[in-house]
């Protein structure tokens, strides 16, 4: 084995268990190689490469050297073993001796006493260290000590409801967070045992256009309110449309007595915690494919009775022209769909694993079929 040829085995040694390493001390040996010195004869065919490699080891930490009693050459001291017992001499040998220093001292500080002296969380720290090594010695100094800094005040205060704007932390800013949150939450969690940073959530919005004016909260027609506030509203829609299409929903013209939601995917359950759609006629339009019925599905679970639209064989034989292919369908039991329903899935699946998107559609014919669904 060439000296190269060791120092990338180390390197790669160094890489799989630095985290380890500088969470805690290896027993055995940190390295051991064999080096696979020269035969009698292979060192008789090339001498000078075999005096080469020797000399090669020379002088290099860690070399364990044996003697060859060799009947044409004598005694010779060749290099057999190549030890290195701690993980300092592995990162000198690999090259890495300051992202060595890094890691090691910044594992050391952040475990420190960060587990409140609980046996369970020190165990969950040092693993959580263990797996973050590489993010967290890839920080810049200030880096860290603003991740030091956020973790210790996070401890301090569980439960502080603020916004991440609102944190009392120097260069603790938004950005910073969203950069780092996974980072923060994963060793937060280690060392606390709570799932959340207690911050307060961002508001869940969700969009809405009032189709009737005499509905629209202070003459607002299009608002995007968070959720809690807009199933506080004093209404009682005759019609709330539910489309997963932005553009349909911003495409809608004057209706009365009717409202349209913006479903925003697999989130549409939220829908179920607006009081006012309890008593409307609900109407959803999701895509022709199966991801728009597994939305419908996920409706459907929270005990609420839409009506779909545009959502049948009819619709998606009338425009084949407009199919495209679906290239990951949704996958997981569809049980509250109704034997209609569960015939369109299969007929996407048996017309060759296609889709028909909303917006595909022209307008005018999904407008006639709103209106009669509306006034069913």
């Amino acid at each position: 084995m060439t000296v190269a040829a060791a120092r990338s085995a180390a390197a790669k040694k160094y890489e799989k268990y630095v985290g380890s390493w500088a969470v805690e001390r290896p027993d055995a040996p940190a390295l051991a190689l064999p080096l696979h010195p020269p035969t009698e004869r292979t060192a008789l065919a090339d001498q000078a490469s075999a005096v080469g490699w020797v000399r090669s080891w020379a002088g290099q930490h860690g070399v364990e050297w044996g003697e060859r009693a060799w009947a044409s050459l004598g005694r010779q001291s060749v290099p057999v073993r190549l030890v290195l017992t701690r993980p300092d001499d592995v990162a000198s040998f690999a090259g890495r001796v300051p992202h060595w220093h890094r890691a090691s001292s910044r594992a050391r500080s952040l475990i420190g006493g960060a587990h409140g002296g609980d046996p369970a969380r020190a165990r969950e720290l040092r693993d959580a260290v263990v797996r973050s090594i590489r993010a967290i010695t890839d920080l810049d100094d200030a880096d860290f000590g603003r991740l030091a800094d956020t973790l210790a005040w996070l401890s301090e205060h569980p439960e502080s409801g603020l916004y991440i704007r609102q944190l009392p932390i120097r260069g603790v800013d938004t950005k910073w967070v969203g950069r780092h949150e996974p980072l923060v939450a994963r060793l937060h969690r280690a060392a606390t045992g709570r799932e959340d940073l207690g911050l307060a959530p961002k508001p869940d919005l969700i969009r809405m256009r009032f189709l009737d004016p005499a509905l629209a909260p202070g003459g607002l027609c299009d608002v995007a309110a968070p959720l809690s506030e807009a199933a506080g509203l004093a209404i009682r829609p005759r019609t709330v449309f539910v489309f997963e299409n932005l553009e349909s929903v911003l495409a809608m013209p004057p209706w009365h007595d009717a409202i349209v939601v913006h479903g925003s995917g697999y989130a549409v359950e939220r829908i179920s915690r607006l009081p006012w759609v309890e008593t409307a006629r609900l109407v959803y339009w999701g895509d022709l494919d199966t991801h728009g019925f597994a939305i419908l599905n996920r409706l459907r679970a929270q005990a609420l009775l839409p009506h779909t639209v545009l959502m049948d064989l009819a619709t998606l034989d009338a425009f084949t022209d407009l199919w495209v292919p679906e290239p990951t369908p949704a996958m997981g039991a569809l049980t509250h769909l109704d034997p209609d329903e569960l015939a369109v899935v299969t007929g996407l699946s048996e017309r060759g694993g296609i889709r028909l998107e909303q917006e595909r559609i022209p307008w005018a014919h999904a407008l006639e079929a709103l209106r009669r669904s509306s006034e069913a």
